[in-house]
């Protein structure tokens, strides 16, 4: 009798076996049952696998690098273009409110000129406070500058994403081509039936 060991290696062994044949028979020419049409189908499900396995790695590639060029660009200027000044809260803000409550406040610009506008302030806060808001020189309020961190984080989603666009591309090339040859196929069967359906019924 095989032990658990002769047992495990028998299974492997059959479960390769038949993958080694399912590859076989979808490799064209392996079935003789296959048309020219079916020939053609297996060889773009060949080449648009290909396609993927070798375009979705440079798509990875290729958009970390333009992401992480573009965003540390912007990350560069906008630190060096922006800059921090304390804000003074002209109204209080409710102590239910949310931390992006905008309120009316004063601040005065690199230039020396003075600002009057809504910014965000924390609950609770109370008029004459300071906040600290990140502005240009013209003292138009601008937000927090984009961080290397944020642009690194940004270079990973894109690497990742890439990748998937490519397979739904791939996937969309093969669902039309998929298509294109299901019409051919169809018009192939029909002209065989038209040839073959007299000689079964006897009908000229």
């Amino acid at each position: 009798m095989l032990g658990e060991d002769g047992r495990n290696e028998a299974m492997l062994g059959n479960s390769s076996d038949g993958a080694v044949r399912v590859v076989r028979g979808l490799w064209p020419g392996r079935n003789p049952l296959w048309r020219a049409v079916d020939r053609v189908e297996a060889m773009a499900v060949a080449g648009l696998a290909v396609a993927f396995l070798a375009g979705a790695p440079v798509a990875g590639l290729a958009a970390g690098h333009v992401v992480y060029s573009i965003g540390s660009r912007t990350a560069s200027a906008q630190q060096a273009a922006w800059h921090r000044a304390p804000a003074i809260l002209l109204a209080a803000v409710p102590a239910a409110g949310y931390d992006d409550d905008q309120v009316p406040a004063s601040w005065t610009a690199p230039d020396g000129t003075r600002h009057i506008g809504p910014v965000p302030a924390p609950p609770g806060a109370r008029a004459g406070r300071t906040v600290i808001v990140w502005m240009a020189a013209d003292g138009r309020l601008t937000g927090t500058p984009l961080q290397f961190s944020q642009v690194w984080g940004l270079v990973v989603l894109a690497a990742g994403l890439a990748p998937l666009a490519v397979g739904v591309i791939v996937l969309c090339a093969g669902q039309l081509a998929h298509l294109a040859l299901d019409r051919r196929r169809l018009a192939s069967w029909d002209a065989d039936w038209r040839a073959t359906e007299p000689l079964w019924t006897g009908r000229p």
